[in-house]
């Protein structure tokens, strides 16, 4: 690697066992370690990569987002992540809507940027929010929307890249080097070749194609008057998963942004053959996207946080549902052609249901679908759905006997097969349910996996539609198109890759499909003793494996929501949740050097910045709780290597606090005296450059008795406040306005002397600490609360520690109480939420003629919805926006820490900052539901933010 710094590289090179264990998995069931990771900043880096490559007769393996499924970014070569630095734009041409673009250029980052001139790429894959226009290209990715623009390869015009002799080309129509396109005329200028691949290729009815090399294609291009004019190599290039050439730029033709209005039929069923059958009848309609997702998926759903509240428009139990998105620029010609549709299924007595959703509820309904893959996921058991036969595509007039033939074949092998995705363009996601590690299931992988091909070759369908071959189907190659047409695809390779530098091993000489597995026979699943209760999930490591490397956590901070913020702040793959998942599986396991535990400094390193925020509980579809786990693994990486004064402080402040409260002027005296404040900030390890908040007294429970006293004689009803650590000390005002608001509209407040909630021992892994304070709280509140009698909470983390972390952190004979308290736990807003729709509240404050722009703390966003507060500050009589920022990056602690000071500010800098920066104050309130938010943006900005119960 020395060499590469020599020769002038300018990327980052890593040749660490951490970086190595991180990429050794894309989102496939495939595991290589890589014996480096570069991350090329442009096309001369990647021209010097390849040529030292070339001189030691190392595989060069180009990865973007590793979102591949059949291991196309797996491998023992050099990994050259494109990701990071070839993210630029080259050209845009408005007027006639072409783009040049580099690989590492984001999908919907892309159209973001065509947006306002009117243009858009169409294909849209479910990964469409990280996925690359590299890895697009590579795949010859579709999507939903390839009904109507097709696949990647259909809009590509040309690419340019560096071949493994280290010479940069580029191809287009009728631009091509002399010495490749005479090799490929000559080649497919035999008879019995061209005889063969009119025979055995794909059917052409079939538009998601992607079964080895497309030389269909450009044997059609040679046929055609212009001869060599007409042929353009970039769409052989396309769907050759970096096998052929290494991608430094690529052209794109763009469509018109689609119709305005959107609206989805979907069409619940019975059987899933109905819904196939249905899916003929809707194609008539010309859609915009024809998609299935089955009963297995939509049961996936209720577990999931987030698309629990997606299933609004379920009715029944169905076996599947048909969305058929249908476009309009005017409303009411929308809801006629909705109807047309509706009723076109119901006079074929196909159906039982048919709920029409619009705006919003269709970003819903798409959000559902795209999170199939991820839901998968979180099937009970060590058995999942396994990618190996999923991307099957045939004619979709023949998609109903193809699945038909497909389901029986999977009986035959005691399976229950999991069916979602295009229906529309003739390709159902097909997954077997296995268990790797089982040796009845390990054999079922092969068989099932070639009676599929064989299958597939009867319906003269492509083994893969828009996955790629990689390493899961290039095996089946040979036997799908014979010995005549692969020893072509032999050929080709070797015209593009004389060195076979490539990404070797995929698509053409690759090894069988059941080796290198992540999981198999051989690895048994390991048990590691852990604080928290993993049982529910078969323990620590089944949890960690939940990550099926979909890499959601990749999203950019311009697709919204919150996970995961240190990624978006870094775009270093290190810092994303699947990074996380995929350390803690290699090294506490022992996989990754054979010592197995916590002790590693790779995981310290992997998991300083993780902020807990809990984005990963709510938006990784299969509900990854990365909190939860560093909060593990701080406890047992500090059992063996100690605990630091600063985790000393933060952990146990709230057994500090009363110390600290009972002084307060001196307390706060130490606090804002320069001289002590730094030397106490330097022995602590606190960022000088963060405030410290006061200490007020007296404290809320100082306060409660007189509070009490004024209670209503007849209250409608009775309510417990959980007074927590952080509004006691620091913001006794918020808890003595949400006691009053309460008492004025005819409400009781009780309390009880409890513990504080452990949020800060629980973040610093003091878990035995924080488990006393959670079995005295349960004890406690198990024996007075009820139905009538519910328990609530001001800050967001606190309360929602019995939610979220109680259940699984209690000792064992507290853990059915822990999950009946979590029952009747809620929120301040939730709660008030409840009682506003009941009728039962109606006292507030006159409203102020002001905007309310409201930013929600990440644990409320992850565990709960940030859509109480804004309809109670809506009925209330304020305007609300909501800002679209994900975390705000203080995390409790977090951001008082000088290592972790920098990343703060910069996840506070990518949206909530400026958005905060360019409100005219005069106008505009600023509401934040969590005391640390509000913190971070008063240091931030100089803005005090309010809670929403001031303005109440």
């Amino acid at each position: 690697m020395k060499k590469l710094r020599k020769a002038g590289f300018a990327g980052e090179i890593y040749t660490d066992l951490l970086r190595k264990s991180l990429y050794a998995t894309d989102a496939s069931i495939y595991r290589e370690y890589p014996i480096a990771v570069t991350y090329p900043t442009g096309e001369r880096d990647v021209q010097i990569l390849i040529n030292l490559c070339r001189e030691y007769s190392l595989p060069i393996i180009p990865r973007a987002a590793g979102t591949s499924l059949a291991g196309q970014c797996v491998g023992t070569g050099v990994v050259a992540d494109t990701s990071r630095h070839m993210t630029s734009v080259v050209r845009f041409d408005q007027v006639n809507g072409v783009v040049r673009v580099q690989p590492g250029v984001i999908r919907d980052e892309l159209n973001r940027y065509l947006k306002p001139y009117r243009w858009f790429f169409g294909p849209n894959t479910s990964t469409s929010n990280r996925c690359t226009i590299g890895g697009m290209t590579a795949n010859n990715s579709s999507g939903s929307t390839s009904i109507k623009y097709g696949t990647t390869r259909d809009k590509l015009l040309a690419v340019r890249g560096v071949l493994s002799t280290g010479e940069v080309v580029e191809f287009s129509e009728g631009n091509h080097p002399d010495a490749i396109i005479h090799k490929i005329r000559q080649l497919l200028s035999e008879r019995d070749l061209l005889e063969e691949i009119e025979r055995n290729y794909p059917k052409k009815s079939i538009h998601r194609r992607n079964t080895g090399y497309a030389l269909d294609i450009i044997a059609d291009q040679l046929k055609s008057s212009k001869g060599l004019q007409g042929v353009n190599l970039a769409k052989l290039i396309a769907g050759s998963e970096g096998t052929l050439l290494f991608l430094t730029e690529i052209t794109l033709k763009l469509d018109p942004l689609p119709p305005q209005y959107p609206a989805v039929i979907c069409a619940h069923f019975t059987s899933v053959k109905d819904s196939l059958k249905a899916a003929r009848i809707a194609m008539a309609y010309e859609p915009y996207a024809c998609e299935l997702v089955d009963k297995i998926i939509l049961d996936c759903t209720k577990e999931n946080l987030e698309q629990r509240e997606n299933r609004f428009f379920i009715q029944g139990d169905p076996a599947a549902i048909l969305a058929i998105e249908v476009r309009a620029d005017d409303r009411e010609v929308l809801k006629s052609v909705a109807q047309k549709v509706v009723e076109h299924l119901q006079s074929e007595k196909l159906g039982y249901a048919y709920p029409v959703l619009y705006g919003e509820d269709s970003d819903k309904l798409w959000s559902l679908r795209a999170a199939g893959l991820g839901l998968l996921s979180n099937i009970p058991g060590s058995a999942k759905a396994i990618a190996c036969v999923e991307d099957t595509a045939v004619d979709v007039k023949d998609l109903p006997e193809y699945i038909e033939e497909f389901d029986k074949m999977m009986e035959s092998f005691g399976q229950r097969v999991v069916h979602y995705a295009h229906a529309g363009a003739g390709e159902i996601h097909l997954r077997p349910i296995l268990n790797l590690r089982d040796e009845r299931d390990f054999r079922l992988l092969r068989q099932i996996s070639t009676s599929s091909a064989q299958l597939v070759k009867k319906y003269r369908g492509s083994l893969s539609g828009e996955h790629g071959d990689g390493r899961v189907r290039a095996e089946f190659i040979p036997t799908y198109f014979g010995e005549k047409i692969f020893n072509a695809l032999v050929q080709v390779k070797k015209i593009f890759d004389p060195y076979n530098l490539l990404n070797p091993g995929k698509i053409i000489e690759a090894p069988p499909m059941d080796i290198s597995l992540r999981e198999d026979p051989k690895t048994p699943l390991q048990q590691v003793s852990t604080f928290f209760d993993y049982s529910k999930e078969g323990g620590f490591l089944a949890a960690v494996e939940k990550c099926n490397g979909s890499a959601d956590c990749r999203k950019p901070f311009s697709s919204g929501g919150v996970m995961c913020p240190s990624y978006q702040a870094t775009l270093d793959e290190k810092d994303s949740t699947r990074a996380r998942a995929n350390a803690l599986r290699e090294f506490v396991s022992g996989v990754a050097n054979g010592q197995k535990g916590f002790a590693h400094p790779e995981l310290k390193e992997v998991l300083d910045l993780c902020l807990a925020c809990k984005g990963c509980t709510r938006e990784c579809p299969s509900n990854v709780d990365m909190a939860s786990m560093k909060s593990e693994w701080l406890y047992q990486y500090q059992k063996i290597h100690g605990k630091s004064i600063q985790t000393l402080f933060f952990g146990y402040f709230e057994k500090l606090a009363p110390l600290a409260s009972a002084f307060p002027n001196l307390s706060n005296g130490i606090l804002n005296y320069p001289l002590s404040e730094k030397l106490l900030k330097k022995f602590i390890g606190i960022t000088p450059s963060r405030s410290l908040p006061p200490f007020k007294q007296p404290t809320l429970w100082r306060r409660l008795k007189e509070l009490k006293k004024n209670n209503p004689a007849h209250p409608k009803k009775s309510v417990y406040l959980f007074v927590d650590e952080f509004t006691n000390y620091y913001e006794p005002e918020i808890g003595e306005k949400a006691i009053s608001f309460l008492q004025k509209n005819g409400y009781e407040v009780r309390t009880v002397k409890h513990p504080g909630s452990g949020r800060a021992m629980i973040s610093k892994g003091l878990l035995p600490a924080a488990r006393k304070n959670a079995d005295t709280n349960v004890a406690l509140f198990s024996s007075i609360l009820s139905e009538n009698v519910p328990l609530i909470g001001i800050e967001p983390s606190a309360i929602l520690t019995f939610r979220d972390e109680y259940p699984r952190l209690v000792s064992k004979q507290f853990r059915e109480k822990a999950k009946w308290i979590s029952t009747y736990t809620f929120t301040l807003d939730e709660f008030i939420h409840t009682e506003l729709r009941a009728g039962n509240i109606s006292v507030f404050k006159k409203p102020e003629s002001k905007t309310i722009h409201l930013h929600g703390h990440c644990h409320q966003k992850a565990l709960s919805s940030m859509r109480y507060t804004k309809e109670i500050l809506r009925d209330v009589g304020y305007p609300v926006k909501l800002i679209p920022a994900g975390c705000c990056g203080m995390a409790g602690s977090f951001g008082y820490e000088v290592q972790h000071f920098d990343i703060s500010r910069k996840i506070a800098e990518m949206v909530l900052f400026p958005y905060i920066r360019q409100l005219e104050v005069t106008d505009h309130l600023v509401v934040a539901t969590g005391i640390s938010c509000r913190h971070q943006i008063l240091d931030g900005t100089g803005i005090k933010a309010l809670h929403w119960i001031e303005l109440l």
